[in-house]
């Protein structure tokens, strides 16, 4: 047998991590009363608006209870924003059009900008992807922006209630217009559509339905649907693409607003389309405000997340009994070697629960 240490396989040890001054110490912020958050919050000052969200992401319980007051307090203030729910698959230029449009939004028509994302795929790498504020370098620096990336969390749910939350303090700060981003097509997309009162779905065109993974559910949840890239050689290929959805949306049953979604195209990278998309994204507003839909799924969408907070403090719950998690790890063994079935040991398991 060859010698481990001269194979090319072998591993060097990696360094021991050890801190370069041994008695730092991180500095924390220590907590205010709840009182300095919500004046803090409602003068608009960022600093104590990214405190107080940070205390709603927080999994600490006493961090939790305090962001909970502060929401209330704030709650009466929240709500008169714009909500607009963006998506798209990864290199339809998001980021691009964000900013492109973020920037018609405050400088031409003077409003005040947050930007929120719902990133599920924090849970693998314990990070957001809008970490990097680069994607958007003139929003990130703009005094009426706010971009705020989704903590790392290892549940949809948990980043899509935060989400939400973080959502009604940046109204109650002042922030008029609300972004909400995903990062990509899938399960998310069902999410954002619940907390915001525009979708938007962004496309490019010649990337093939099996590269762009679009289903029908998320093109009927769409309000409006964007050709993005539409530049130079592309042009005639965004339009085609314009067409060949606008002929598949027809097809599609009539949308609870009752207004169906336009097809437009749009070169976020060279501004192009961007006013026109945004008056499209106020007419349908005007339009549901007249019919009353606007109201109405506001307060569908507010039923739906308080059993969605249900759910997850359930489940947190559940899995911090101490029965529970003296006996899932024996009960889980028994699933995979086939001992017993999935359903039975979730029927052990809840019967655990509730006789503790």
């Amino acid at each position: 047998m060859s010698d481990p240490e001269n194979s090319s396989l072998h591993i060097n040890p990696g360094s021991q991590n050890e801190s370069v001054n041994p008695s730092f110490r991180a500095k924390r912020t220590p907590l205010r009363k709840t009182k300095d958050y919500v004046e803090g919050v409602l003068s608009g000052d960022r600093t104590i608006l990214s405190q107080a969200i940070t205390l709603i992401e927080s999994r600490r319980d006493e961090h939790r209870e305090l962001g909970r007051d502060i929401l209330e307090a704030c709650l009466p203030h929240a709500g008169k924003s714009v909500r607009i729910g963006i998506t798209g698959v990864p290199g339809a230029g998001k980021s691009t059009f964000i900013e492109s449009l973020g920037r018609h939004l405050i400088e031409k028509k003077g409003k005040r900008l947050a930007v929120l994302t719902v990133d599920p795929s924090s849970s693998r790498s314990k990070g957001s992807i809008l970490g990097d504020k680069t994607r958007m370098p003139v929003l990130s620096t703009s005094q009426k922006a706010f971009i705020r990336p989704s903590p790392s969390s290892g549940s949809l749910g948990g980043v899509a209630r935060q989400t939400r939350e973080t959502m009604l303090l940046c109204e109650a700060a002042g922030y008029d217009t609300v972004f909400v981003e995903t990062v990509g097509v899938g399960q998310s997309e069902i999410t954002v559509h619940s907390m915001t009162d525009f979708f938007l779905l962004i496309l490019i065109a010649g990337a093939g339905d099996e590269l762009q993974g679009i289903k029908r559910g998320v093109m009927e949840m769409a309000d409006l649907i964007a050709i993005n890239k539409s530049e130079g050689d592309n042009r005639q290929a965004a339009n085609r693409a314009r067409l060949d959805y606008q002929n598949a949306l027809s097809l599609f049953p009539e949308p609870p607003s009752g207004k169906r979604a336009e097809v437009m195209t749009c070169s976020a990278l060279n501004n192009k389309g961007i006013v026109e998309i945004w008056e499209q994204i106020e007419e349908y507003l005007e339009y549901v405000k007249q019919t009353g839909f606007f109201s109405e799924n506001r307060s569908d969408q507010s039923v739906h997340w308080m059993y969605e907070t249900i759910h997850e403090q359930l489940k947190k719950i559940f899995y911090g009994n101490e029965e529970v998690k003296a006996s899932l790890q024996e009960i889980r063994e028994k699933v995979r070697s086939g001992e017993i079935s999935s359903t039975r040991a979730a029927d052990d398991l809840i019967r655990l629960f509730k006789s503790s």
